[in-house]
């Protein structure tokens, strides 16, 4: 009889049936993504796995598993620089320019470091290396050169390619198995160079609490989770937005009320175009001012988010 395979364990208890099946806990789930990044995991057994997780939905225990395993693989800088904001960029735009990015930056010239990091994919989205290069700037080829690069300026992007390629490569599964995966989330999370402040823009409501509770678990200090314009970490001045957070190992919510009054702001067709035409002004640009203000303001006696 053939021995049975360390990993299955893990695939048994996620898909043992509506009663008996269970979450995995922190513990298990770092457990078993070390066993995947280290190649002790069968084809089969990673689709299973992954498919399993997107069924049930990951928890905020797996998530911070996960993360735990991915960080430990890592291999970083001997000296890491200093680093404020921990900023992922992986939804791109569809309907608008990538505001955002001018907030970012905004904040790296008045001396708040800022590690941006993302990918980018073959559709009609604006994605931050586009706008990077439109602005005559370029994204860093390694986890060296983006520490050097914030040691200089204050700024410094990153693919996930460059930054976890296992990751890289199990969001690119989502071709074969039709379906995204847990590294979706996960990717938002690894904030390589320990930023006390981790900002995530997501586009899907139910993930926010995963993600506020996923950073409380991983011991974040600072971390802000917004539904963003496209999933990205920028504001819809039109609407009223919700803040869910931590702040010292402590959750919180709140609401901040809509910028604008007259309406919805017209949507560029093909935002591509718009980038490529120089990025004229639009009154959109109220988000890039709200996106750094996200950064820099909470409800709390201390000024900024990581002091």
């Amino acid at each position: 009889m053939t021995a049975e395979h360390p990993f299955a364990p893990f695939i048994r208890t996620l898909g043992k049936g509506r009663q008996g099946a269970r979450a995995l806990s922190q513990g298990e789930a770092r457990e078993a993504m070390h066993m995947i990044l280290a190649g002790e995991v069968e084809p089969i057994q990673l689709g299973a796995f992954l498919m399993l997780m997107r069924v049930k939905e990951e928890t905020a225990a797996e998530v911070a598993g996960f993360v735990q395993a991915v960080r430990a693989a890592q291999r970083l800088p001997s000296r890491l620089p200093r680093v404020d904001v921990d900023w992922p960029s992986y939804a791109g735009k569809r309907r608008q320019l990538p505001w955002y990015l001018l907030a970012a930056l905004l904040l790296s010239e008045n001396g708040i470091s800022v590690f941006m990091h993302g990918m980018t994919r073959a559709d009609e989205r604006v994605y931050t290396p586009d706008a990077l290069a439109a602005l005559g700037l370029r994204p860093c080829d390694s986890l060296a050169e983006a520490a050097g690069a914030l040691e200089a300026r204050g700024f410094a992007y990153l693919s996930i390619e460059q930054l976890a390629p296992r990751m890289h490569e199990f969001i690119g599964l989502r071709s074969l198995l039709g379906l995204r995966s847990p590294a979706h989330t996960i990717v938002r999370m690894l904030n390589p160079f320990q930023a006390p402040l981790l900002m995530q823009g997501i586009f899907h409501p139910g993930f926010a609490v995963i993600h506020q509770q996923a950073a409380q678990l991983l011991g974040q200090p600072r971390a802000v989770v917004i539904k963003g314009e496209g999933g990205e970490v920028e504001r819809d001045p039109d609407i009223p937005v919700t803040v869910r957070g931590v702040v010292d190992g402590d959750l919180y919510e709140e609401t901040w009320p809509a910028l604008t009054t007259g309406g919805r702001h017209v949507k560029p067709a093909r935002p591509r175009r718009g980038l490529r035409s120089g990025c004229p002004a639009q009154p959109r640009a109220g988000s890039a001012a709200s996106s750094s203000r996200l950064s820099m303001s909470r409800a709390n006696p201390t000024p900024w988010p990581w002091a």
